[in-house]
């Protein structure tokens, strides 16, 4: 079963954002396990601009390919090259070590709580 840790936003794009100076993002178990096992990440590259709602990457996972959203604008500022080099990382612990991106946000996008994830993700 899905866990939702409430102290993030979340997108309907099933992208999670851990607010900070960097904000941090990644998906959620949910969107790790209907991919399946992940064998090739797809990041921005630090430097790069991204834009809230918008592709800023792609993930393989054995079954497809799906693209990696934006849950904010602004700055990367650091990528997740442990996840890079293991995207496994990403199915074990998709809102730990399973981290993709780090940004210095400049805009937020429509992002809804872990309760409203959790209701629209229900069954």
């Amino acid at each position: 079963m899905s866990t939702f840790p409430d102290d993030r936003q979340y997108t309907v794009e099933h992208e999670w954002l851990a607010e900070g100076d960097p904000a941090t993002f990644g998906i959620t178990d949910t969107a790790s396990e209907a991919l399946g096992d992940i064998v090739y990440l797809e990041l921005p590259t630090v430097g790069s601009e991204i834009v809230a709602g918008t592709v800023c990457g792609e993930i393989e996972s054995t079954k497809s390919v799906s693209e990696l959203f934006s849950p904010v604008s602004g700055t990367v500022v650091q990528v997740n090259q442990a996840a890079i080099d293991d995207p496994a990382l990403v199915n074990s612990d998709p809102y730990g070590d399973g981290w993709l991106v780090r940004v210095t946000v400049t805009e937020t996008g429509a992002l809804i709580s872990a309760a409203e994830y959790q209701a629209q993700n229900a069954g």
